[in-house]
């Protein structure tokens, strides 16, 4: 089975090999194994059920939290030529019916539900009619109360994957704590086995924070090194993003809001600008982005401190999820600290209380972090950063600052932890050194230890920038629930002197110089453009995002090795089957057209090409297309007439001419050629020459043996003229 997941990957969905762990994981469940998958944002998670989905003879059942993100994916796979649809509240009675009778006649490979939907009696009743194989639950963070976006309808998931016991199940999340890991595999009866987990990291994001000086004098800038691109800009609050769109179209920028106070027809209609590519920027808070799979995002910028690292992780994970660099920027005052520790505060449950402190906490330390900012990131989700310097933040990229010798505040607080009990967390022992007379110091008699009021050298944000970083150095861990200190073995070695502690106890104030780093394999930029432009009118046609026709990875490969064949084209990436039978021969004629006008000859390419033989539809497509050209010519009509015609261009119209009489076909009436082509007897005599001389494969050294006297679009009409003549 994972030979034929293997031939799915390439013919249908264009890839030439399996990410880092989805080959483990769709085994694992073309096995029949309930599995866990950890992958990043932008990792691949989506074809760990797509391709099960399409091995599997029997349905695929896709629980997703919102609606955006179901109508996203099913447009994608409906364009690969995968039946796939959805049940929601966005579909019209009529359509809604429709699906429903699909799913019944057995003609949906993969159905789309929300966790609510899912649970219906109706829709319950009507699945188990049905032979369900798989069931992938994605975002399945929200399956656990440990987790940052907990959902009480996803704790009822149990009850679906019940009702199906033949089914395997796949649970699918980018966010998970080892906490919330342990969570979901006890919800949904997975096997530790079962359990895959990839790196969190996504090394072709750079990552920098910046202090929060002119906001949107900064903000204003970042955008600017970003011209076209398309962007997410993150506020904490509705007015806030209200005010900053208004500031940046003032300026002339693209760009919309995005938030709960809008009316869903304006979110809706608003976020399906930015997918289509028609506004360049969405500036927007938290909710936005969860569901959106616009693989060419090229940045993202918080405008205000998140509230923990699982949402700014799942937030700077829209970003660059084709593959390609893009920049994350935070912009981190500490005045945004105390709004959040004001909601905080306004909690009525003190267990939630103590763990969105946590949160914040770990927040604040990568904001702070003075050495690579992907340890604390990392760390956070229980992994150990590969390397001590990433290459790729700010800080691994910036001169080194001067780090102060703290070993003494160091062992002070260390101290303090260990006088307490180690049961307190950092406001208590701030409260302790710096003799405070709280309540909670009296009553547990803390104004009576050593360590009570020796630590006022520095005030209570010091002393937490200084608790953060040793808790990030591993000198302290910290208690999930309660939030308690408790000191390592490095905390020892501190105390007793044996290793000294150097950090940075206030926040560097540095500017990110980074600019983003060059492709690897650099497309044409002139042809990109042609492409872009045409993608663009094709999908508006199709009522589809850009990315659905041609990612802009694959556009920027084409403008690379210019393929002239439908073969050279199913080794770019991002080109299977389905699309190449599609749209294949409409950008082949493109790159053709422009290699020509250009002289550009095409790059050969190494990279695999699909399995698949060129489809007969498509080759019987583009042949009859030639052949009806080629027959109207032949038949008088003139190269503009059937430009008009075809709705293309006349280089287009003279290359399937070229490529006729390159297969030995004879053109009755070659004189046309001439004729067209404006030259004097005497101008032709020469250019016919300089062809026999230099051949008639590449035009640029016929154009120079001619002194650059006869124009490109001239030699196009005598180099089919001259293939002619060498056929008689």
């Amino acid at each position: 089975m994972i030979n034929q997941a293997t031939v799915i990957l390439k013919s249908v969905f264009g890839f030439d090999q399996f990410r880092a762990s989805q080959e483990a994981i769709i085994g694992n469940v073309l096995n029949k194994q309930n599995t866990l998958a950890i992958m990043p944002t932008g990792g691949g998670k989506s074809l760990c059920y797509q391709i099960p989905g399409t091995v599997f003879d029997g349905l695929t059942i896709v629980i997703s939290p919102l609606i955006s993100l179901m109508q996203d994916q099913v447009r994608q796979l409906n364009e690969l030529a995968i039946p796939a649809c959805v049940l929601n509240s966005s579909l019209s009675d009529s359509d809604y019916q429709d699906n429903l009778e699909a799913i019944k006649q057995q003609q949906i490979k993969l159905l789309f539900l929300a966790p609510e939907t899912a649970l219906q009696n109706n829709i319950l009743e009507r699945l188990t009619q049905c032979d369900v194989a798989c069931i992938a639950i994605d975002e399945a963070h929200c399956i656990s109360e440990w987790g940052h976006d907990f959902r009480p309808e996803y704790r009822q998931l149990n009850r679906l994957v019940e009702c199906f016991p033949k089914a395997v199940c796949i649970a699918l999340t980018a966010t998970a704590t080892p906490r919330v890991r342990e969570d979901i595999k006890r919800q949904l009866n997975i096997a530790d086995s079962s359990e895959y987990i990839s790196s969190f990291d996504r090394p072709n994001l750079f990552i920098a924070v910046v202090p929060k000086e002119n906001p949107y004098q900064q903000c204003k800038k970042f955008v600017e090194q970003h011209p076209e691109q398309s962007g997410i800009i993150y506020c904490q609050s509705r007015s806030g993003v209200d005010e900053l769109t208004a500031k940046l179209q003032q300026d002339g920028f693209s760009a919309l809001p995005y938030h709960a106070g809008l009316s869903s027809l304006k979110r809706s209609d608003y976020q399906e600008r930015f997918i289509r590519d028609d506004v360049n920027i969405i500036v927007a808070t938290i909710a936005f982005g969860m569901g959106i799979n616009k693989p060419d995002v090229r940045y993202v910028l918080h405008y205000d401190l998140p509230k923990n690292i699982e949402g700014y992780y799942q937030q700077i994970g829209r970003a660059g999820r084709d593959g390609l660099d893009a920049d994350c920027l935070l912009l981190f005052g500490y005045g945004d600290t105390g709004k959040i520790r004001f909601f905080i505060e306004q909690m009525s449950n003190e267990q939630e209380k103590r763990l969105a402190n946590i949160h914040l906490n770990q927040m604040l330390a990568l904001a702070e972090a003075e050495d690579c900012r992907r340890t604390p990131l990392l760390a956070y989700f229980g992994e150990k950063s590969a390397k001590k310097n990433c290459a790729n933040c700010d800080n691994c990229t910036s001169e080194s600052q001067e780090k102060s010798d703290l070993t003494v505040p160091a062992q002070k607080f260390l101290s303090c932890v260990h006088r307490t009990g180690q049961r307190f967390g950092s406001s208590h022992i701030i409260d302790v050194l710096r003799g405070s007379n709280a309540e909670k110091v009296l009553q547990n008699q803390h104004n009576l230890l050593s360590t009570y009021n020796i630590g006022n050298e520095y005030n209570k944000k010091q002393w937490m920038a200084l608790a953060r970083q040793l808790i990030q150095k591993g000198l302290l861990n910290q208690e999930e629930q309660f939030g308690g200190l408790k000191l390592t073995q490095k905390a020892a070695d501190v105390l007793k002197g044996k290793v000294p502690f150097f950090a940075l106890l206030q926040q560097p104030v540095a500017v990110s110089s980074h600019s983003s780093k060059a492709l690897p394999n650099p497309g044409d930029q002139q042809l990109v453009a042609i492409l872009k432009a045409d993608r663009k009118q094709l999908a508006d046609a199709a009522n589809l995002p850009p990315y659905a026709i041609f990612s802009d990875r694959t556009l920027n490969e084409m403008a690379y090795y210019f393929p002239h064949s439908q073969e050279s084209l199913l080794r770019i990436h991002g080109v299977g089957q389905a699309k190449l039978d599609k749209y294949g021969q409409h950008f082949l004629e493109l790159i053709i057209e422009f290699c020509q006008q250009n002289d550009i000859q095409e790059v050969a390419n190494t990279q695999t090409a699909s399995k698949t033989t060129v489809s007969k539809s498509s080759a019987t497509n583009s042949n009859s297309r030639s052949a009806e050209i080629v027959s109207a010519y032949q038949q008088g009509q003139s190269i503009t007439s059937l430009a008009a015609q075809f709705k293309v261009k006349d280089g287009t119209i003279l290359n399937h001419l070229y490529r006729y009489v390159q297969d030995g076909h004879k053109i009755a009436k070659p004189k046309q050629l001439l004729e067209q082509s404006g030259l004097s007897q005497g101008e032709i005599d020469l250019a016919v020459a300089a062809f026999t001389e230099h051949s008639h494969e590449r035009l640029r050294p016929v154009y120079d043996a001619l002194n650059e006297q006869v124009s490109y679009d001239q030699l196009h009409l005598l180099r089919i003229y001259f293939v002619n003549q060498l056929a008689e």
